[in-house]
């Protein structure tokens, strides 16, 4: 129907509610639907002290669904909050059935949202993003697309990041290191923005800080590892999370994924190396030591005879653990897990 005074047709709305709130009717052409193999998508959202993010995120969310064929649903884990982000989640949870959420009394850390998240998650496909407004919830579409050619676990790479100095540097830095120790070669491992196939989140076991690795834990249980560019936007609201103690517990906890993914069924490879390297360095040294001695030289006050005698017997000890690891992996031998992709 035409305006009788402009005679510019009218703007169609359509109602929210019955208190007369009004939005734009908005309508996706269907040509740029992806269509994807999968039948659901599950969104799932870690955070802590966001209330001023969630709503935005939530409408930035809904908007990137719109895109995509496939079903959705959206989990926001709250991680012991103490501000209004459970009562903001509780709301779109009214108005929304899709919206679910999960609460813990205490803050225990990112890697337990995600775990929580990942046993609750009921879709194909599983997206993870921060709640904090950095991550672009329209690359989704661009994250299933990477999966749907063949990949199990597609990481963000925020090439262009919207971060305070120290932490981009200290980000870099990071990576190199874990890409160098891992030889997995993405650039940003720790990128919230990722997506999963289901078998990949319900084969791992992410806890402690852990979450930082989780393409570490995957691609050592065989899964195919890929990586895209992603928007990344400044902080709007709160403060940010990191802190220089998560910098040393980050290299603290790769350490752990390097031993327990590596050499937790071969501990000799590890403790027998450094106890053999220990050894000979031990050997080299009380030699070079004795060789002095024979030519008349005295060793009463050579501090470097001490440091021969305790490298020999550090490099028996790490020789002596790898081989208890040994008897002890070869006792447990029928409980011993295989990863199988398919069978028949």
């Amino acid at each position: 129907m035409d305006n009788p005074e402009s005679g510019k047709p009218r703007r169609k709305f359509y109602y929210r509610d019955r208190k007369r709130r009004y939005r734009p009717q908005h309508n996706v052409p269907s040509e740029t639907i992806k269509q994807t193999t999968f039948k659901k998508i599950s969104i799932i959202v870690p955070l802590l002290n966001e209330e001023e993010s969630i709503r935005p995120l939530y409408f930035e969310i809904k908007k990137a669904t719109k895109l995509i064929s496939s079903d959705y649903e959206i989990i926001f884990v709250d991680d012991g909050s103490t501000d209004k982000s459970l009562f903001n989640i509780k709301e779109l949870a009214k108005s929304d059935n899709r919206v679910k959420y999960i609460s813990f009394r205490k803050n225990f850390g990112k890697s337990a949202a995600l775990q929580t998240g990942f046993r609750s998650a009921n879709g194909d496909a599983i997206i993870t993003m921060d709640a904090d407004l950095q991550d672009d919830p329209l690359e989704i579409p661009s994250l299933l697309q990477k999966l749907e050619e063949g990949y199990d676990l597609v990481s963000g790479w925020k090439k262009i990041r919207h971060d305070p100095f120290i932490k981009k540097c200290s980000s870099k830095f990071f990576n190199w290191i874990t890409r160098w120790f891992t030889k997995i070669k993405i650039h940003d491992f720790n990128c919230g923005l990722k997506a999963y196939r289901r078998d990949v989140v319900k084969n791992i076991n992410v806890y402690g800080e852990l979450h930082r690795y989780i393409p570490v834990l995957a691609g050592w249980q065989g899964f195919r590892i890929s990586e895209i560019p992603v928007k990344h936007h400044a902080r709007k609201y709160g403060k940010t999370k990191f802190g220089i103690s998560r910098f040393f517990k980050g290299f603290a906890d790769l350490l752990t994924v390097l031993f327990t993914t590596r050499y937790i069924k071969r501990p000799m490879h590890l403790f027998g190396f450094l106890g053999f390297i220990a050894f000979v360095l031990g050997i080299i040294i009380n030699a070079y030591l004795s060789y002095e001695w024979i030519i008349g030289k005295s060793l009463s006050n050579r501090p470097l005879l001490f440091l021969g005698i305790l490298l020999i017997v550090v490099g028996a000890q790490f020789f002596a653990v790898g081989l208890l690891g040994e008897i002890m992996v070869h006792s447990t031998q029928e409980r011993k897990e295989y990863y199988i992709k398919e069978k028949n």
